[in-house]
């Protein structure tokens, strides 16, 4: 072999081995040189696009809760009566009376010990109630109702058990 000949056949060696080297890697945006296009760059895409569409609702719906500033109406202050409830007698009752509550629920308080007396806020258009019931023992007790300090009604209960109610009705509103 000739000195050209070695020459000529070095350097197609090297071509030959720069060609298998390089034949796996890529450049930016072109193709890889077997022909195939990347697998994972479609599904990179849709990765981002589905964060980004993500992103991009969250941050709507916190600039919506941010920006949404309106002031949402405060409900309507229900009128009120200042009611007295008086029980009076010797020994212990189970109570239940109406207070300020837009549902007219009654408050109940059992095992009383008399005399007991409670001013509450009645709204208007509920009648004001004071109930008692006495225990086994039994014995006399009275029940009365004050509406803005004026004495309303009275009602007395006796014996085992015995029940007394006092309601008077407030204007409506």
């Amino acid at each position: 072999m000739s000195s050209k000949e070695s020459t000529e056949s070095t350097e197609t060696e090297t071509a030959e081995r720069e060609t298998e080297a390089t034949a796996g890697t890529e450049t930016p945006g072109t193709e890889p040189a077997d022909g195939s296009k990347d697998k994972d760059t479609g599904s990179r895409r849709a990765g981002i696009a589905i964060a980004a569409a993500v992103l991009l609702a969250c941050g709507g719906l916190v600039g919506y809760g941010i920006l949404n500033t309106e002031e949402k109406p405060k409900p309507r202050a229900v009128p009120t009566a200042e009611v007295t409830y008086e029980v009076t007698g010797e020994g212990t009752v189970e109570v239940s009376y109406l207070a300020r509550s837009e549902s007219g629920d009654a408050t109940i308080e059992s095992g009383v010990q008399l005399p007991w007396k409670k001013t509450v806020r009645v709204p208007l258009g509920k009648d004001p109630t004071v109930a008692i019931v006495l225990g086994e023992k039994g014995g006399q007790a009275a029940c009365t109702l004050a509406v803005h300090g004026t004495h309303v009604q009275r009602a007395t209960a006796s014996g085992t058990y015995g029940r007394a109610t006092c309601s008077a009705p407030l204007p409506r509103p």
